[in-house]
């Protein structure tokens, strides 16, 4: 749990003349937009964190206006930029877990441990967790007969690989 920040859309393009930027959601759900009242902008090494004089959603994107910029050309300035929200800001889950939150796990199965999951893969029937150790790089099947527990704050999760995943 490195990075403070929370990835949750992508500055495409400044709106109208006043200011607001277009966000494409990196988020199940846009409407989470509507209680933002701080957000960071993020390019690089470029790290700027700004208040929200109000948001509207409309046709799946976020429309923000921020505090001090107020111009279609100041908006351009963040044309590209990842917009993220502080890890404190994230509404909590329940049985389901933010990419996040998995990502960096260790895992486990029966007490050997098998890697750490280095990326989630977005399948369309189920994710598959890429988990990277001394047995290579194993995609586990993100499903209730696979993944057995996960602790979020003990950063491990316990599986049970299908027959033959890992040559056994």
């Amino acid at each position: 749990m490195d990075q403070p920040y929370v990835l949750v859309g992508q500055v495409t393009k400044p709106q109208g003349i006043g200011g607001e930027i277009k966000v494409f959601p990196l988020t199940d759900d846009v409407n989470r937009f509507a209680c933002l009242s701080e957000i960071v902008l993020m390019q690089g090494e470029r790290v700027e964190p700004h208040q929200v004089a109000y948001v509207r959603i409309e046709r799946g994107y976020a429309y923000l206006k921020l505090e001090g910029v107020d111009s279609r050309d100041m908006a351009d300035r963040y044309r590209g930029f990842e917009v993220r929200i502080d890890r404190g800001a994230v509404p909590p889950l329940t049985d389901r877990w933010y990419y996040f939150e998995l990502e960096g796990m260790q895992v486990y199965e029966k007490d050997v441990l098998l890697g750490t999951l280095v990326r989630i893969l977005e399948t369309g029937a189920n994710d598959v967790y890429v988990v990277r150790g001394e047995f290579g790089e194993i995609c586990v099947p993100a499903l209730k007969s696979v993944v057995m527990k996960v602790d979020v704050e003990g950063q491990r999760m316990d599986v049970v690989l299908p027959a033959g995943l890992l040559g056994n």
